[in-house]
């Protein structure tokens, strides 16, 4: 009996990338079945080192976390958000609004939206809705209202760093699916805290490149974000460093070359030989 099986268990070890991506299929088929998954088309994020480690992309209908690596960093996940934003803008649900939520305090300590800079975020201001909030509970009504709603394409529900309940997170996913609307909660800060959201991001920012030319450095180059993703329900996890180009309006990896340090002077370029 085993000798019948173990050829079959064999031939199959010898294919696990195409045996994990005929489970990811069926998981996507029974997500639609169920309502849970909202359309299986991903939203490629236009790096394919990181589109495969999603999976393909980030999943729609469903609820993601941002997370500053710590309250100084807001800015850079905010800049990471907007651009998960503006990458939808260009997928087929281009033309839904995007709904920018969040509480009065965070608003207090992190500053609102600046339009300039969300033109260079490639998010057009008159498509972005934002909305205040009083307290956490009322951001998080009006995220799993707006997820619901057809004619938004992307929620952004922004919290300060404390515990949202498990419960909340599977009522923003439910309701994301329900409306095929890609739902990302900006925090401040990590929470470990269970949760139902499909992948988790901690967001640093660091230092940018210089451009140079013709041996002259002429400014900062592109802003640069250290990407983790700490929690991927379909697929691997891992840490880039990514860069904003703002001309194409897309993220980049920073993959070319940095500066090394040059040859000390007092030290001969080849080594003295015995």
């Amino acid at each position: 009996m085993f000798s019948a099986v173990r050829p079959a268990i064999a031939s199959s070890a010898e294919r696990p990338a195409a045996l994990i991506e005929g489970l990811r299929q069926k998981l996507c088929t029974l997500e639609m079945a169920t309502g849970l998954g909202g359309e299986c088309a991903p939203l490629t994020l236009g790096l394919p080192l990181i589109d495969r480690a999603l999976g393909g992309g980030l999943s729609r209908g469903a609820l993601h976390e941002i997370a500053a690596a710590r309250e100084a960093e807001t800015a850079a996940a905010t800049g990471f958000a907007l651009a998960l934003a503006a990458r939808s803008n260009g997928s087929p649900s281009a033309g839904r609004s995007v709904l920018w939520i969040a509480e009065d305090l965070s608003l207090a300590e992190n500053g609102a939206l600046y339009g300039p800079g969300l033109e260079e975020s490639g998010n057009a201001p008159e498509h972005l809705v934002t909305v205040a909030a009083a307290h956490r509970r009322d951001v998080l009504w009006a995220m799993e209202e707006a997820l619901r709603c057809r004619a938004v394409g992307v929620v952004i529900g922004e919290l300060r760093a404390r515990d949202i309940d498990q419960v909340a997170t599977r009522r923003l996913s439910l309701a994301a699916a329900a409306g095929n609307t890609l739902g990302l909660i900006l925090r401040t800060a990590p929470d470990d805290a269970p949760s139902a959201a499909a992948t988790r991001w901690v967001i640093a920012a660091v230092p940018s490149s210089h451009l140079a030319g013709n041996g002259d450095v002429h400014g900062i180059g592109p802003p640069r974000l250290a990407v983790r993703l700490i929690r991927n329900r379909r697929g691997h996890l891992g840490a880039w460093i990514v860069e904003w180009n703002s001309v194409e309006q897309r993220l980049e990896l920073a993959t070319h070359s940095e500066p090394v340090a040059a040859a000390a002077f007092d030290r001969p370029h080849q080594p003295a030989v015995a």
